[in-house]
């Protein structure tokens, strides 16, 4: 068993700055996000770990950051030496233990180095745990095994919109100095994104663009983060309209069509308030803001496409 620091000793400083997973396990899914100091070696991990299977679902990658959507329990891996069916690093499985979360992995050759060597000494990591003294011994042709234990955070969704008037704010910056100036122990901002909503809709003020944020939380702190990106956003908003909408987990629990059909509608359809609390109460989002106004509809619109990449920025279609 090791900590970070240990690890860091023995093998030297590495490239891993960030670690941390996330679980819903009303899902039984887990999402971990890696930030590495160059983008090569999370997109051949992400690429490897597709290949190998096992607990992964997912992977994407957005300049030197990987997000990887992971099933709750253990799973054989297709892993070995990089070749066409097989990936040369792979995720075994995800525990949940109390508060913790245990992470398995195998790596063999310089992807051991990742797994063995620069993933356990990254910022997040509690401890180490190697199953044999081999594993301990990285690079060349071997094979290591390990798991990592990290803390169990939640993933929480914010979508904010009509913070601004036709003469004064943006939305994109109130939103983001609210991420930014965020300082809750146990919340983690993890991004935010612009989402271009239906620019024909008649009451907007010009380009008709939501924010959204994505944070990773533990369990005991999320009440604090609504408190403070309500309070946060009630005091410099511009406007009456405000809307602020909230989902927490991974993925909906509702049939996949009807997220994506919602999703297409904010960026294609005419909503009224009324359409998108309904839609809203089925996609199991909730409004948090206190305004019950127009707002309302471009926040769910952020939300939808919280993590959608480039095609939220974009009009329905245009980016794919």
């Amino acid at each position: 068993m090791y900590t970070p620091d240990m690890v860091r000793d023995k093998f030297g400083r590495l490239f891993c700055g960030k670690f941390l997973v996330m679980v819903d396990e009303t899902r039984g899914l887990a999402q971990i996000v890696e930030h590495c100091r160059a983008r090569g070696p999370i997109e051949w991990d992400a690429a490897n770990r597709m290949r190998a299977g096992g607990a992964c679902e997912s992977c994407s990658v957005e300049g030197t950051t990987m997000t990887m959507t992971a099933r709750l329990g253990s799973f054989p891996v297709h892993f070995g030496a990089a070749s066409k069916e097989i990936g040369g690093q792979a995720l075994e499985g995800v525990s949940v233990a109390g508060d913790e979360v245990i992470t398995s992995w195998a790596g063999m050759a310089g992807a051991g180095v990742g797994v063995a060597a620069c993933l356990p000494q990254a910022p997040g990591v509690i401890r180490v745990e190697y199953p044999t003294e081999d594993d301990l011994v990285v690079g060349g042709a071997r094979t290591n095994r390990v798991r990592i234990t990290s803390p169990r955070y939640e993933k929480v969704t914010i979508g904010i919109d009509d913070t601004d008037t036709k003469t004064k704010g943006a939305t994109w910056v109130m939103a983001l100095k609210c991420a930014e100036g965020l300082d809750i122990e146990g919340v983690e901002y993890l991004n935010m994104r612009l989402v271009q909503l239906n620019p024909e809709a008649p009451k907007k003020t010009t380009n008709c663009v939501g924010s959204a944020l994505n944070f990773a939380v533990r369990p005991g702190a999320v009440q604090a983060l609504l408190d403070y990106v309500n309070t946060f956003v009630s005091e410099n908003t511009y406007s009456d309209d405000t809307g602020i909408a909230l989902f927490s987990g991974i993925e909906p629990l509702v049939p996949g069509d009807l997220w994506n059909d919602t999703a297409k509608d904010v960026k294609t359809r005419i909503m009224t308030r009324e359409d998108a609390e309904l839609a809203a109460e089925k996609l199991g989002i909730t409004f948090i803001d206190r305004f019950e106004s127009k707002g309302r509809i471009g926040a769910l619109g952020a939300v939808l496409w919280a993590n959608r990449g480039i095609e939220a920025a974009g009009l329905y279609g245009e980016t794919r």
